[in-house]
């Protein structure tokens, strides 16, 4: 007897022209990455800021030393960036005269310029678009088949051998973790100034602040200038402190956060949580709780973090989902939803936490022991 076919529900004639666009856009999105690397790569976006803000493409073959007959190729991949938003072109001109400018998203990509408010996100592209990060995703498939015991390594460490953001990753490829760790650093600067202003008055009160993670003092010093009377302390790894610079302004403590934090009214952990698991989470959150003081005495901890949600629309959520995927790719750690952070909290010893205000995909909380 003849095995009986499957049934499947057909799609109607539009429905099956909209999923073969979908499915076209889904599979090829990468190709808009790596369109992004490659302009970033050739600091188009540097060129059109130097170039007055306005640039054609023979502007920018010229600016870049590109071969002439690779001009029509460059017209394709930043037609594709134009229809993503990151550039603006004149719809107007000819095939080959556009005239492209810079948008909000292009400008965070200018590299080489010294301005207050600007942290090039070169190094975030360049790293989250590397091919390590790229092959640790390719195999997704074969780490979800192998049976592993906790603690589950990440894609990337499976793969590699080694943790991402950790010590051991320069003996994998030096360029890669110098790379990685220039990407995180602008990317966690970007917005400060933005906190200061909108949510400034969690700092207004405070004698002293200790921010964990600190890096080179970048966000303590906004912090210090804008609010002189905080005295800021920036714990970090003594490779990240030796290259910190000496100012007097800041003081810097060379230790690690799971297993003491130096004592303070306020504690902040910018966008750091993401990268641990929860119980390491809850082990750098005990380790907060015991550097401040009671609540009644202005005890808490700040956090920046994403709040994963659908609250803010679907490209914000969209964008915090990806944030999530290059999490578990890449590190044993995530993003959380606000049940996931109340959970955090309450493990780790804290009696209460307010969600300050949600600022873009971020959103800045404190925590009350």
């Amino acid at each position: 007897m003849a095995a009986q076919a499957e049934s499947i529900e057909v799609p109607t004639d539009a429905e099956l022209l909209q999923a073969q666009a979908d499915l076209w856009r889904h599979s090829l999105y990468y190709l808009t990455s790596m369109a992004l690397r490659c302009v970033v790569d050739l600091e188009i976006p540097t060129a059109i800021h130097r170039l007055g803000g306005v640039a054609s493409l023979p502007d920018l073959m010229t600016a870049l030393s590109l071969p002439s007959v690779k001009m029509p190729f460059l017209g394709r991949v930043m037609r594709v960036l134009v229809n993503s938003g990151v550039f603006a072109a004149d719809n107007e001109s000819e095939p080959g005269m556009e005239l492209y400018r810079l948008t909000p998203l292009s400008r965070v990509l200018v590299h080489g310029v010294v301005a207050d408010e600007h942290h090039s996100q070169k190094y975030f592209v360049l790293g989250v678009t590397s091919p390590h990060y790229t092959e640790a995703a390719l195999g997704l498939a074969d780490w979800f088949k192998k049976d592993t015991e906790p603690p589950v390594p990440s894609p990337f460490e499976e793969k590699f051998g080694v943790p991402l953001l950790d010590e051991k990753t320069a003996l994998l490829d030096e360029e890669l973790d110098d790379v990685v760790n220039q990407g995180v650093a602008a990317h966690d600067n970007l917005g400060i100034a933005t906190i200061l202003r909108e949510c400034g008055d969690i700092f207004k009160g405070l004698e002293s602040l200790t921010d964990c993670c600190g890096g080179d003092g970048t966000t303590a010093r906004a912090l210090v200038k804008a609010y002189p009377h905080i005295k800021c302390t920036v714990l970090d790894l003594l490779k990240v402190i030796d290259k910190a610079p000496a100012d007097g302004v800041i003081n810097y403590v060379a230790g690690d956060l799971f297993h003491t934090v130096p004592p303070s009214q306020a504690v902040m952990l910018k966008l750091v949580l993401h990268f641990w698991s929860d119980e390491d989470c809850v082990k750098i959150l005990a380790q907060c709780r015991k550097a401040i003081p009671p609540r009644e005495e202005g005890g808490k901890v700040i956090i920046i973090e994403i709040v994963v949600g659908p609250s803010l629309g679907p490209v914000m959520f969209e964008a915090q989902l990806l944030m999530d995927m290059l999490m578990m790719v890449n590190t044993r750690g995530g993003q959380r939803d606000e049940k996931h952070w109340s959970e955090l909290f309450k493990k780790a010893g804290f009696t209460d936490y307010k969600i300050v205000k949600k600022l873009g995909a971020r959103s800045v909380i404190e925590v009350y022991p």
